[in-house]
């Protein structure tokens, strides 16, 4: 029934793309065009143009209770151009809509890093650059996110791809099927836009999804076949998951009806890359409802691992003052107040030690696929 489902969903996508290109507007066109609209109506009534952008920070965002994500609020910051603290990005932003809207006319994809290249330029009779380095351009692109409520993949904008996946599954990518059980020692490589118009899932034998949050862990996994053994779908982002990724899991879940369980150090780095997936991000909370995945489960590593595993105490790292800080920190955010979360972080704080996922290959090599996960799987050991 998912499968039926879900090639459904992916035709249709197809099919409304397809009017979008014969009309010459998308929905996405039309929100571009308002606001540049917006701004031409201020100065036909010689108003001062503005734009009122969303805060995209901790002050103005909520955890909604019910259903369990990041949310973001009501709050805007007010860019006005004629205001010396705010016309250069003002200015930025105006330029950064009118080539984004080249993109949806043309019916063109390319990545935040062409479009920082794509808008740079010397503005004429000055020595001044719109944007002298693309620390400056992605901020823009995501103000443009929240302000006209459009994801970065709808503004046809991507980032380079990073994360792989492997496991009993046939997808189908801009028409190309591929069986990702014989994708080698590499596996598929995740791209940055996964929607249904772009990747349909073609048929699924799996029973889970591993988040995996290393490459190099991913790779033992992958090299051990664990996903062929325990029929499961493995995947990485490489560190903190790319948006990609992210989609690409929060679509199994809801598509697929597959559980989620993500594998990460432990240290507050690795339970703040739990918290994305399951609550979403601070920054990008606008886009929660589309990535968060509520029901996605901890299954490790674990401050009670090192005793319940036997791990020696010679493979640990002690925390350091920034560790503790950041731990101290997530402690106080609204969706890690579980008890249960509560009791893991302070002991982690009491043994003032971290552990990384490859410490468990002091044991053994293949430990940590062979009996680390399965055990922690079968015993259902677990944080949700």
């Amino acid at each position: 029934m998912a499968k039926k489902k879900t090639v459904k969903k992916a035709k249709k996508a197809k099919s409304s793309s397809k009017r979008s290109k014969k009309n010459g507007s998308t929905p996405t066109k039309e929100k571009i065009v308002g606001l540049a609209e917006s701004v031409v109506s201020h100065i036909d009534a010689e108003e001062n143009p503005s734009l009122n952008v969303p805060i995209r920070s901790l002050s103005n965002v909520s955890f909604n209770t019910r259903k369990k994500i990041i949310e973001m609020g009501e709050n805007k910051a007010n860019r006005p151009f004629f205001d010396l603290g705010n016309a250069r990005r003002f200015m930025q932003t105006m330029l950064m809509s009118s080539e984004l809207l080249k993109l949806q006319d043309q019916f063109k994809t390319t990545s935040i890093r062409d479009m920082f290249y794509h808008c740079k330029h010397t503005i004429e009779g000055t020595r001044e650059e719109t944007f002298n380095d693309q620390d400056e351009s992605d901020p823009i692109i995501e103000d443009l996110e929240v302000t006209l409520g459009s994801l970065r993949e709808e503004l046809r904008v991507f980032a380079n791809p990073d994360g792989a996946m492997v496991g009993p599954a046939v997808i189908r990518d801009r028409g190309d099927e591929i069986d990702l059980s014989r994708m080698g020692s590499g596996g598929w490589a995740v791209p940055s836009i996964v929607e249904p118009d772009v990747i349909e899932f073609v048929k699924c034998k799996a029973k889970y999804v591993l988040l995996i949050e290393k490459a190099a862990v991913w790779a033992r996994f992958n090299e051990d076949r664990f996903w062929e053994s325990d029929k499961c779908m493995i995947i990485h982002g490489r560190g903190q998951p790319p948006r990609g990724v992210r989609r690409l899991c929060y679509r199994m879940v809801h598509e697929l009806g597959l559980p989620l369980y993500v594998l990460v150090d432990n240290d507050p780095w690795g339970y703040y890359i739990y918290s994305v997936i399951k609550q979403g991000s601070i920054n990008l909370a606008f886009e929660s409802a589309r990535m968060a995945v509520p029901t996605a489960r901890f299954l490790g590593m674990s401050s009670y691992d090192a005793a319940e595993f036997d791990i020696s105490p010679s493979v640990t790292i002690r925390l350091n003052d920034k560790d503790i800080a950041r731990a101290k920190e997530i402690m106080a955010y609204p969706w890690f107040q579980d008890r249960r979360w509560q009791r893991e972080i302070k002991h982690m704080l009491k043994l003032g030690v971290k552990l990384e996922l490859e410490a468990l290959s002091n044991k053994e090599f293949s430990f940590i696929a062979d009996t680390y996960v399965p055990q922690k799987l079968k015993k259902g050991k677990w944080l949700d």
